[in-house]
């Protein structure tokens, strides 16, 4: 059946998206501002960045839904959006100038809130990790870990199904590689 109709893959129902720009907007906001979220934190380490990255995106969805032509559900077409304006996002950081690190006597003797629990510190090593995939890897692992279908995963990337189960696996396989290396 169609995914437009029943909702997308995850069981999230998708069905009437045709509407205004502004109440697309509203829906991308209350069903899909944690993916876009969390998309950018795949690129973006930095979190005064990562929140100009996610405004970014949030206008580049804005001014995009008036071409929305539902030929995909409302979450591939924002997910593309996010991804385009996240690899531009990587692109103009790599053309600024780096800058110099802080001297030891500045750094904070605080411990960092990630070292407070062991939980978010492996949550916090497979986010460096999953920026570390190759591109094409980190592309399809983030929305599987955002409940897309291989199917849904291949839509937003332009791939088939099958090259996005690939992909999804084979960066599975390097995390947890990298993982069991870690612990």
């Amino acid at each position: 059946m169609d995914e437009r109709i029943t909702g997308n893959a995850s069981g999230r129902d998708e069905s009437d998206e045709n509407g205004s720009p502004a109440v697309l907007f509203e829906r991308v906001i209350a069903r899909h501002i944690g993916m876009i979220s969390r998309i950018a934190l795949a690129y973006e380490a930095d979190p005064a960045l990562r929140r100009e990255l996610v405004q970014e995106i949030l206008l580049a969805v804005w001014r995009s839904l008036a071409k929305f032509r539902h030929d995909s559900s409302l979450k591939t077409f924002v997910a593309g959006i996010a991804y385009k304006r996240s690899i531009s996002h990587v692109a103009r950081a790599a053309r600024r100038p780096k800058s110099a690190p802080l001297p030891d006597a500045m750094a904070s003797e605080e411990p960092l809130p990630d070292e407070i629990s062991s939980r978010n510190q492996l949550k916090g090593r497979l986010r460096e990790l999953v920026r570390t995939l190759p591109l094409a890897q980190k592309q399809a692992m983030v929305l599987c870990l955002e409940d897309f279908s291989f199917k849904e995963i291949g839509d937003t990337l332009g791939i088939s199904a099958h090259a996005a189960a690939m992909r999804c696996q084979r960066a599975k396989d390097a995390l947890r590689e990298a993982m069991e290396n870690w612990i």
